[in-house]
């Protein structure tokens, strides 16, 4: 290995001393009237010099350092082989004043130039930021979806099928084959206030403006039961297995066993306002709940005291999403008075970052295959964003609803969300990366461009 490495190094050397013959400038000086015998040797010299320094990664002594810089920089006192007015090689300083170009030159990527014998470690390339679509891909017309910050009107099935309340009716579209199913039809009197699906996806649980939560079968387009318990209505739902809570206007959240004939075994109070945000955490252990009162609870699944309560929100507290990836780590956003996603360590009972979005955050999302979390928003943006987390830098920003973005949910693949909006209109945009491990759940037949009706 030494001996290839000395071989290789020798015709370097001698290649090096045969590049005062090549024609590397337009007006080369003749050697007979610029360069006598004895300074060919000291430029040669100091350029086998630089060689050993750079490829070898020996140091060099001081005389032959000084020279060498003479020599790269067009000194007259030390003439290089090159004329003083023709420098090839010249540390050029950026119109900031620095003498570092690394970052702006096109090649900043060269080994060469910088610590250790090789310049250092060999410089990685800039990741490409993901492009994001700016645009929605497919839009459904959704005729009286409410205006209404505190209901939760949209959901989305483990088997591919959206749900969405309008009006007294719920609607099922599923995205395999773009079928609309009306699932049920309330009395005159009463409306849809918020949906839910199992974990599972084969019950949907329905809360009305009159506080009730009825189950329904979707495959079957069954009614299986209805659930009595607050005085007025459910805006929020959220399942963990065979329990489901349900939060509403009265204040309260009741806990549920849809197994029992009971319409509830426990009741959580503590909200001054109505509770119009519900998330089980991923592991069924914690839940919390957002309400009018600009709180954020988290309620232990064994306990009707709430163990940890957070009042630094400033508006009422709808948007609440658990992030997948990290235990404990909770967001939450904040309304119009006070436009912040708040991030939360429940394990540590403590708060991690506060991020001021500027305008009112309706709902939030985390990305199931990447460390992104999705804000929609309302007062004054109407406005879509995709962060990366931790560092909040925003992926993207999308424009397209004419009034507050109240409603969203994810696809079973984790790549598209659907945002809903008082403009009675829903659109799914194309926002976060696919699972590894699997393709795309939608094909160009089933996911086309172009703008339907969802009833």
């Amino acid at each position: 290995m030494h001996l290839q490495s000395c071989e290789t190094f020798d015709r370097i050397l001698r290649t090096a001393s045969n590049l005062a013959g090549l024609p590397l400038l337009d007006n080369p000086v003749p050697p007979s009237t610029s360069t006598s015998a004895s300074e060919r040797e000291d430029s040669a010299a100091a350029y086998s010099m630089l060689l050993r320094t750079e490829y070898l990664g020996e140091s060099a002594p001081q005389h032959a350092h000084s020279l060498s810089e003479k020599a790269i920089l067009g000194d007259n006192s030390a003439r290089a082989p090159f004329s003083p007015s023709r420098n090839i090689f010249r540390f050029k300083t950026t119109a900031r004043g620095t003498t570092n170009s690394q970052t702006d030159s096109p090649y900043s990527l060269s080994p060469v130039g910088g610590d250790g014998p090789l310049g250092g470690s060999l410089a990685s390339p800039r990741r490409t930021p993901r492009k994001i679509a700016r645009s929605p891909f497919k839009v459904l017309d959704a005729p009286a979806l409410q205006d209404d910050f505190y209901l939760n009107l949209v959901d989305w099935s483990p088997h591919n099928v959206l749900a969405v309340g309008l009006g007294t009716c719920v609607y099922l579209w599923s995205a395999c084959t773009s079928k609309v199913t009306k699932l049920c039809d309330l009395q005159p009197d009463d409306s849809v206030c918020s949906v839910g699906w199992t974990q599972r996806g084969t019950y949907l649980a329905v809360g009305t403006n009159l506080g009730e939560v009825q189950i329904w079968d979707a495959g079957k387009c069954r009614k299986i039961r209805t659930m009595g318990g607050h005085r007025t209505r459910v805006g929020t739902l959220a399942w963990s297995s065979h329990i489901l809570s349900s939060g509403s206007r009265d204040r309260n959240i009741l806990q549920r066993d849809v197994r029992a004939p009971n319409d509830s075994f426990s009741k959580l109070q503590g909200h001054k306002s109505e509770v119009c945000g519900l998330k089980w955490s991923y592991d069924d252990r914690e839940l919390a709940s957002g309400g009018n009162d600009n709180h954020l609870f988290i309620w232990n699944a064994s306990s009707s005291e709430a163990m940890l309560k957070f009042t630094e929100h400033t508006a009422a507290v709808k948007a609440i999403s658990w992030s997948p990836h990290q235990h404990g780590l909770l967001a939450s956003g904040g309304g119009t008075a006070d436009r912040c996603i708040r991030f939360w360590n429940t394990s540590t009972n403590s708060a991690l970052n506060c991020v001021d979005t500027g305008s009112q955050v309706c709902n939030l999302v985390w990305s199931k295959n990447v460390n992104e979390i999705v804000s929609t928003h309302g007062y004054s943006q109407n406005q879509i964003i995709v962060w990366r987390y931790p560092t909040m830098s925003k992926l993207a920003t999308l424009t397209g609803h004419t009034l507050r973005v109240l409603y969203l949910a994810i696809s079973p693949d984790g790549q598209t969300i659907v945002t809903g909006a008082g403009d009675e209109t829903l659109r799914f945009w194309n926002v976060f990366p696919g699972p590894k491990s699997q393709g795309s759940v939608h094909d160009n037949s089933v996911w086309s461009l172009g703008r339907t009706h969802i009833r």
